[in-house]
């Protein structure tokens, strides 16, 4: 009889399902092939169990879940050590049959899996996409569709095998099938003082703050539904409709006291005027706040979107004290958050904020540090906003201040005067995708050997390169006529019906990103320190100087702006870890995890604190101008608001885009909202729960946190899981 085997070691089955080990699985298989041959070689009873045995003691042992191939692979070599040779021989062919089977029919066994929620990897992939409602899952059976297309037809061979070893990540691979591009900055301006055109409707400018705002929130939706990364706007280009809105309200104010035979006072029309247009704006803010999270774009989410707030895009004076205005307005609306189906206030992952620290709002005696105070307040309560120091950004980005596209991704400084009259141009900017290198498998692959790291390093970031321009050529040729809001009607560009896009690809009017994961793990693999010792620091920096000198010889070559990107990744750093376990074996601190570490970060299990942290940090940031954000993980600082304005001090002398972590939880069950905690089950799996009652129901709880620079509110798979429970505070 098989001997028994432990409930919580777990398996990957091929469609990234993970499930608890079955040892009579192993059995039956053998057994079916063994009956195929003449009974002189056939396998006895015993000899079959004793395989089993041993294969399911490996798999016990295995610190990892281990993969359905490799527990064949054991199977076809314990038959072999049995002298089962004519067995083994049938089982490979059986192995081989349902292999040719598997491959005529992946996209449907994938779709499948998705939609009764069993891929683990997928699942939850997207920590603000909701995989049960039936839009969401649309989207992920058309993705499915389109990557099956992108590896059997659009790719090469071997980019598509590195993409699925997990030595590169190929972005995005299930919108590639169209010419879709990855993030933005929506030119608002534009559109709002120019008017636009969505859905077939001319759209005039504004005669009022409030329609700003409602257009604002139609021109987002649209845009989110013809991209599949984020986009950014400002309020700075709603600023000027406050003063449109106050003379339209003083005009009314003056007529009615006329009508009414009242006294034309000015201290007294001007207090109704500020009483009504606070009102206005409350309501814009409010439209803004409560249409975005509602909104459902057509892949079955919320838009990703980034509000940005910065005072000095405005002139001094009115129009500035009018932006302030707005942005007070939108901080107090995010602090009291929004009610849930129960009435519950919680945190929204939509809109995400950024608000940029500067000599006018920083110190003590600056004449807009309310809204500062107000911001840390915010940060405490709702995790956002984000901060981005302009001391910081315009040493780094050539004297000049703008936001990030949608999460991290920065665009290229504008060095050749795109916009009208030679001026700098940000807004109506966009990136073409990304291609993410995985560090770890390349130190991995050199075995420690530093001549090998450079040899294959440079491998690799040539097949990335490649990959990049298959995204490159995949645009080329597109006509704005795909998607007439972006192309022609001003978010991005003003083309003509039929005009191509190419133009908009080079001269530095859109960014390419080479992403790069794993410099912690590399370090470790390499060195057996951290990037955070000295010398694992300088071989890091080293590391970092290289891929920016790649990209730097890349761009002169072609006139594509190639920039290093601090690489996103959600399900990404758990299928990367699974493929390194699979590849290399579980190595202490190096692939003994079910994530890796995103782009430079410090390694999340590493004890370090807040300043320090960010201090070194920063030098990475200033080598990854394509995008990165660090951030520290606090307790809650809702008590402490002293704490929080210290260090978005300290981020403001010396890096330039960070935010902190804090929680942002509540159990419907019990009404706790403290911090909900992450457990293991009695399988394994990690799972959340109420310290208060022990409610494990996600329908009943909502939990945000960040990953990925994003506020994530629909739970994540293991891998992200772990990461999130293994993070240590540093503050």
């Amino acid at each position: 009889m098989a001997a028994a085997i432990e409930v919580n070691t777990r398996v990957i089955k091929r469609n990234g399902q993970e499930v608890t080990f079955d040892i009579t699985k192993i059995i039956n298989a053998i057994k079916k092939v063994n009956v195929e041959v003449s009974g002189i070689y056939q396998l006895n009873e015993y000899q079959i169990n004793a395989i089993a045995d041993k294969i399911a003691r490996k798999v016990s042992d295995a610190p990892h879940a281990v993969n359905v191939e490799d527990i064949q692979d054991m199977v076809e070599k314990g038959i072999m050590e049995m002298r089962g040779y004519e067995v083994a021989q049938k089982y490979v062919r059986y192995r081989y049959k349902r292999e040719l089977s598997r491959k005529s029919n992946t996209t449907d066994n994938g779709i499948l899996a998705l939609i009764n929620q069993e891929n683990e990897e997928v699942k939850q992939e997207n920590s603000n996409k909701n995989p049960v409602i039936n839009s969401t899952q649309r989207d992920y059976m058309a993705g499915e569709v389109s990557k099956d297309l992108t590896k059997r037809i659009l790719l090469p061979e071997d980019i598509v095998k590195a993409h699925e070893e997990g030595i590169i990540h190929f972005h995005d691979s299930d919108y590639y099938a169209q010419k879709e591009h990855n993030c933005d900055l929506i030119n608002l301006e534009d559109m709002l003082q120019n008017g636009t055109v969505i859905s077939q409707t001319m759209i005039e400018k504004p005669h009022s703050f409030f329609t700003a705002c409602n257009v604002t929130t139609q021109i987002v939706a649209q845009v989110a539904s013809n991209q599949y990364g984020g986009q950014s706007f400002t309020l700075s280009h709603l600023a000027p409709f406050v003063d449109v809105s106050r003379q339209k309200i003083r005009k009314s104010v003056i007529e009615e006291r006329k009508e009414c035979g009242e006294a034309l006072d000015d201290a007294i029309i001007d207090k109704i005027v500020a009483s009504r247009l606070q009102e206005e704006i409350r309501s814009g803010i409010q439209t803004i706040q409560y249409q975005l999270i509602t909104l459902m774009t057509c892949n079955g989410q919320a838009p990703f979107v980034t509000m940005f707030m910065y005072l000095d895009e405005v002139p001094e004076g009115r129009t500035r004290d009018d932006l302030a205005m707005v942005i007070e307005e939108a901080l107090k609306q995010r602090m009291q958050g929004v009610k849930n189906e129960k009435g519950v206030w919680i945190t929204p992952a939509f809109p995400k904020i950024i608000y940029v620290l500067d000599e006018d709002n920083i110190y003590p005696d600056s004449k807009y540090y309310y809204l500062t105070e107000l911001a840390a307040k915010c940060t405490a309560k709702r995790m956002v906003p984000d901060y981005i120091s302009a001391k910081k950004m315009r040493e780094y980005k050539n004297g000049d201040v703008y936001p990030c596209m949608g999460c991290r991704s920065f665009l290229t400084p504008d060095t050749e005067g795109l916009g009208p009259n030679g001026q700098h141009k940000y807004y109506g900017r966009f990136n073409q995708g990304v291609v993410t290198i995985n560090l770890v498998d390349v130190a991995c692959s050199a075995h420690g050997d530093m001549d090998q790291f450079w040899k294959i390093f440079d491998e690799r970031l040539e097949l990335c390169h490649r990959a990049l321009r298959c995204r490159h050529e995949r645009l080329l040729g597109t006509p704005s006529d795909v998607a007439p809001i972006l192309w022609q009607y001003g978010a991005l560009a003003r083309l003509k019906k039929g005009e191509k896009i190419d133009k908009l690809l080079y001269n530095n009017y859109s960014t390419i990103s080479l992403g790069y994961a794993g410099l912690y793990e590399m370090c470790m693999r390499m060195l057996g320190v951290s990037h955070t010792d000295p010398k694992g620091k300088e071989f890091a920096l080293k590391v970092m100087q290289h891929m920016n000198d790649k990209c730097a010889e890349w761009r002169k070559a072609e006139n594509i702006s190639y920039s290093l990107y601090g690489t996103p990744m959600e399900s990404t750093t758990y299928k990367f870890a699974k493929c390194l376990q699979k590849r290399f074996g579980i190595i202490k601190n190096v692939t003994d995890h079910n994530y890796i570490t995103n782009s430079y970060h410090v390694n999340v299990r590493e004890k370090i604190d807040a300043f320090t942290k960010l201090k070194f940090e920063a030098d990475f940031q200033k080598l990854s101008p394509g995008g990165a954000i660090s951030y520290v993980e606090v307790p809650n600082m809702q008590q402490n608001i002293p704490a929080v304005l210290a260090v978005m001090r300290y981020i403001y002398d010396n890096i330039m885009y960070a935010e902190l972590n804090t929680k942002s939880d509540y159990c419907e069950v019990c009404g706790y909202d403290g911090e909900i905690k992450i457990v293991e089950d009695k399988s394994g799996k990690l799972v959340w729960e109420c310290p208060n009652c022990g409610n494990r129901d996600q329908s009943k709880m909502s939990v945000a946190r960040r990953t990925c620079g994003y506020i994530g509110t629909q739970f994540w798979n293991q891998g992200r899981t772990q990461e999130i429970k293994d993070r240590v505070l540093h503050l």
